[in-house]
């Protein structure tokens, strides 16, 4: 084993033993996490698989206790390397390790802490139902090996049945409620795979296949009727989206590799909450004097600022069309203005379509989202799904959304969304070399990016310093700090949904379309919401930090380049991969 390697040995053999059996030689050294990377994939298949690793469909989750036994040992040893064999390795392996120990933190909370094997039903019948339409729906199989494929995995669900069977001692009611409906659910459409695959399964096969689908669906029946019987009878956990202080405060800790504590998040965002609406007063007394000269000023920060915000809000879409069209502009200028300006290094081609979002998206369609293709799939291809409303809408619901995205506001976010920011990054860490930081990456790092491009972006003179642009970019500022300050309120001090909305609307001034989805986000994804200001706040200090250390020598396109090759690793590595780099 090479002398910098960061991996121990006892951890290499870990890997051998679970990724090709205790009879196979162990890789050389892990200074990669490449031996971890193979081993979670064996272990989440259908995870792989859905980031683009296609060998993964032939693998089938294993929930049993010797299975989760040694992924449990497999990520202790992980946090057994020894502190010295990390301080002499290179940067680069150190950065690899720290995210490596990241994700063994979180897969030992999960599994030996939490457990769901032994307290949530759903994880088996989540595994269940889509297991078979996965294969089928591969575009990488033959028929005939989709038919060898179904036939193993109805032995896998069998397996998997027998798991939960044997594990399971506890649950949340409703939990409980629903995975018996998904597992009566996957058994009926196990019954009808005959049918379903009549074009494909031989002649000789199809009576021993029949037998195989009935067997299957009767584990699960049994399974459903165990739940519905036994496990509900005495099920005793109650299922909350609130996480609690000590919970709450442990996960932010291991999500940031800190000892960030909710207090001082608290602080941080409350502070900034109030600097920005000081900005915001400045630049709408200064936008309001020009654009009304003849007018008195008004007096209270509410009247002056809503004024401005009511102006920025004006120019907005009508319909659907002219917002996609006018959007898709948008795309095409930021794109040529960070290439003319060198603010980053671009790909002469690229992959990227702009697009409403369907209603079939459900919430999203209100929100709107990047889609990018798996980091792992050949086919690189995003597409921006545009926040929208249909046109058949009531009109005031469409006049309410269409302010909250206004083109004030969509003129900014275009450099969030695209160019230098969401798009072009995910299209440069396809590229790099280190699976872990693609797979494992440090959770503030990406909101952060895109969020200081926007600041880099709009002072190299986007949108001519228009103040209305300016404006809507400082309302984003103040949510982002917002949704930092609300996660903690929600998940460690008691705040209910209104008094959330309450502090949102009136304090942070935060427009409708956002204040309806708010809750929840903060519900669903609690750490997520705080990398905007989390991580704009630890790129801000990097960038500022290297601008006061280069001075005249300083070039943003070398900074940008250097962050965007790094990939997604803690952002306080920032200033030793500058330090290490030639100027």
């Amino acid at each position: 084993m090479r002398k910098n390697s960061v991996l121990t040995a006892a951890v290499l053999c870990l890997v051998a033993a679970f990724c090709f059996g205790t009879g196979d030689i162990p890789p050389a050294s892990d200074k990669d996490g490449l031996g971890y990377v193979e081993a979670w994939r064996k272990f989440y298949p259908s995870q792989a698989y859905d980031a683009g690793m296609t060998a993964s469909i032939f693998g089938f989750e294993d929930y049993s206790g010797e299975a989760i036994g040694n992924w449990i040992a497999l990520n202790r040893a992980v946090l057994e390397t020894p502190a010295e064999t990390e301080a002499a390795a290179p940067l680069e392996e150190r950065i690899n390790l720290r995210l490596l120990r990241s994700q063994a933190r979180s897969e030992i909370l999960r599994w030996e802490e939490q457990a769901p094997h032994r307290t949530s039903p759903g994880l088996y019948a989540a595994a269940i139902a889509g297991t078979v339409n996965r294969v089928l729906d591969s575009p990488v199989l033959m028929p005939g090996e989709k038919f060898r494929l179904v036939r193993s995995r109805l032995s896998g669900i069998r397996r998997m049945a027998a798991a939960a069977r044997a594990q399971l001692v506890d649950c949340a009611p409703d939990e409980g409620r629903r995975a018996t409906e998904s597992l009566e659910k996957s058994g009926m459409d196990c019954d009808a795979l005959p049918e379903r695959l009549a074009g494909i399964i031989p002649a000789a096969a199809a009576a021993d296949f029949a037998a195989d689908c009935r067997a299957a669906s009767a584990d699960l029946r049994s399974l459903a009727g165990w739940i519905r019987t036994e496990l509900l009878s005495k099920a005793s956990l109650i299922e909350s989206p609130i996480l609690g202080y000590e919970h709450y405060a442990r996960r932010l800790r291991m999500y940031t590799d800190s000892d960030f504590t909710p207090e001082r998040l608290v602080e941080l965002a409350l502070e900034e909450i109030e600097t920005v609406r000081h900005l915001m007063d400045e630049l709408s007394a200064e936008y309001l004097k020009k654009a009304y000269p003849d007018r008195p000023l008004p007096s209270a920060f509410d009247a002056r600022v809503g004024r401005a915000l009511a102006d920025m809000e004006e120019d907005r879409p009508r319909t659907e069309a002219e917002y996609l069209a006018r959007l898709r502009v948008f795309a095409a200028d930021i794109e040529r203005f960070v290439r003319e300006k060198g603010l980053a290094g671009l790909p002469e081609q690229q992959t990227l379509s702009v697009e409403l979002a369907p209603e079939s998206a459900g919430p999203m369609a209100r929100i709107g989202y990047v889609r990018s293709a798996p980091a792992f799939h050949p086919n690189p291809w995003t597409t921006w799904y545009l926040a929208t409303i249909p046109d058949s809408h009531p009109a005031a619901e469409r006049e309410d959304f269409w302010r909250s995205f206004n083109y004030h506001f969509k003129r900014f976010v275009v450099i969030h969304e695209l160019f230098p920011g969401h798009y072009l990054q995910e299209k440069i860490v396809r590229e790099n070399p280190h699976p872990v930081r693609i797979l494992f990456p440090y959770g503030p790092y990406e909101e952060g990016w895109a969020t200081l491009c926007e600041r880099i972006v709009l002072e190299a003179g986007w949108a001519d310093d228009d103040p209305l642009t300016r404006l809507a970019q400082l309302r984003k500022r103040l949510e982002n700090a917002n949704r930092a300050y609300t996660s903690v309120q929600a998940h460690c001090r008691g705040w209910d949904e209104e008094r959330i909305l309450k502090f949102s609307v009136v304090t942070s001034l935060l427009a409708p379309q956002f204040a309806q989805s708010l809750w929840g986000r903060l519900m669903s994804e609690p750490f997520q919401m705080t990398t905007y200001f989390l991580g704009t706040r630890m790129f801000t200090e990097v960038y500022e930090r290297e601008r006061n250390r280069l001075g005249d020598r300083f070039r943003i396109r070398r900074f940008m380049d250097t962050v965007l090759r790094a990939g997604p690793i803690p952002i306080d590595a920032f200033p030793e991969i500058f330090l290490s780099s030639r100027d």
